[in-house]
C-alpha cells in the first residue's frame, strides 16, 4: 500500500473518530445545566416548631452578612467538632459586632448514617434563623450538594468549608481582607451592596505542597502532580490549589457561577473556578492552615481518576459548545 494513500486513511479515519466524538458528545449534553430539586428539598426541618419550612432563593435579596454552607455525606462523626469550631467563632463575631448575622446550612448529601440528626440537633439548640439542614434525598455528589446549599442562601457573601474541619475556621478572616480589597466594600457595613459585586476569594494549601510531597509515596505525588497539570493544561491557569473546600463568593458571583455549574462530583471546583475566570471575576488565592482529617471520603486512585476524567470533558464540552456559560453577570 503507498504510504501516502495509507497516512490519508489514518488520518481520515481519525478526524472521523474525533468528528463523531464530538458529535456524541454534543447529542449526550445539555447546553445549561437542568438543576432538579424535589419537593421535599425546598424546605427545611425547624425542630422547634416541629414545622417544614421553604428555603429561600439566591435570587432574592441579601438579608445576612454571611452564610455558610456545609456539605456532609456520612459525617456523623467528623461534623460535631467542625460545627463547633463554626459556630463558636461565629457566636463570637456576632457578640462583638451585634449587627453581624449569619445563617449555616448543613446540606446532608442523601447521607445514610446520622449525619441529618446530628445536624437538626444544632439547628435546635441555635434555632433555624442560624442553622439550617437541607437534607438531599440521594447523593448528588459533593458539587452538587454546594450547588444547592449556596442557592438556599440569604447571606451578602457566601462561603463553602468541608465538614471534616481540615481548614481553621477562623481563616475566614483572611479571605474576607481579601474580598474587601477586590470589592472595596466592607460586607459588615454594606452588606447590599457588597453581595452585588463580583469576586471570589479561595482558600488554598499550595504553600504546603513540598511538605505533602514528603509525606507521600512516589505513586500518590505522581497523581498529585499529574492532577495539576491537568488543570492547568485544561481548565484554570493561575491558581495552585483548585481544590480546598473553603471558598467564599459574593452573592452576585455565586449566582452566576451556580447557575452554570454542570459538574457535581470532585471537579466542580475546577469547573467553577473555569466559569469565574472566563466571566473574568476576580479571584483571589489565599494561604490558610489546614490538617489532614481522618476519614476523607476521597479515594486516591478512583477519585483522581474521576477528577481527571471530568477535567478533559470540561475542556472539551466547553471548547465544543456542549456547555455554555449564562453570560448573566451584568445588571439587565
Amino acid at each position: 500500500m503507498d504510504l501516502k494513500f495509507a497516512l490519508f486513511i489514518a488520518s481520515a479515519f481519525s478526524f472521523s473518530s474525533i468528528l463523531a466524538l464530538c458529535l456524541i458528545v454534543i447529542a449526550c449534553s445539555k447546553t445549561y445545566p437542568n438543576i432538579f430539586r424535589s419537593k421535599k428539598e425546598e424546605f427545611f426541618f425547624d425542630p422547634i416548631s416541629n414545622t417544614k419550612i421553604p428555603f429561600p432563593s439566591i435570587f432574592n435579596k441579601a438579608t445576612l452578612n454571611l452564610s455558610v454552607v456545609i456539605p456532609a455525606y456520612n459525617e456523623e462523626a467528623r461534623l460535631g467538632p467542625m460545627l463547633e469550631e463554626c459556630l463558636d467563632f461565629l457566636e463570637y463575631r456576632k457578640k462583638e459586632s451585634p449587627n453581624f448575622n449569619y445563617e449555616v446550612i448543613i446540606v446532608s448529601d442523601g447521607s445514610t448514617d446520622n449525619t441529618v440528626n446530628k445536624a437538626l440537633a444544632y439547628s435546635k439548640k441555635y434555632g433555624t434563623e442560624k442553622v439550617r439542614v437541607l437534607d438531599l434525598e440521594k447523593n448528588r455528589g459533593k458539587g452538587g450538594a454546594v450547588r444547592l446549599g449556596m442557592l438556599s442562601t440569604r447571606g451578602s457573601l457566601l462561603l463553602f468549608a468541608d465538614a471534616d474541619g481540615a481548614t481553621k475556621f477562623s481563616d475566614l478572616t483572611k479571605l474576607e481582607n481579601s474580598m474587601k480589597v477586590m470589592t472595596n466594600v466592607d460586607y459588615h457595613s454594606l452588606p447590599s451592596e457588597a453581595s452585588e459585586k463580583l469576586a471570589i476569594a479561595i482558600g488554598s494549601r499550595a504553600h504546603l505542597e513540598q511538605e505533602a510531597v514528603a509525606n507521600r509515596t512516589l505513586f500518590r505525588a505522581i497523581l498529585m502532580y499529574g492532577f495539576h497539570a491537568l488543570v492547568w493544561l485544561f481548565a484554570v491557569k493561575g491558581i495552585r490549589d483548585t481544590q480546598c473546600g473553603f471558598k467564599l463568593l459574593t452573592r452576585k458571583a455565586s449566582r452566576v457561577c451556580f447557575e452554570s455549574l454542570h459538574v457535581e462530583r470532585w471537579a466542580f471546583d475546577v469547573e467553577l473556578l473555569y466559569i469565574a475566570q472566563k466571566l473574568k471575576i476576580p479571584i483571589s488565592e489565599i494561604a490558610v492552615n489546614w490538617t489532614e482529617i481522618e476519614g476523607s471520603k476521597v479515594t486516591p486512585i478512583w477519585s483522581w481518576l474521576q477528577m481527571g476524567i471530568d477535567l478533559g470533558l470540561i475542556w472539551l464540552r466547553y471548547t465544543i459548545g456542549a456547555w455554555k456559560i449564562k453570560n448573566n453577570k451584568k445588571e439587565e
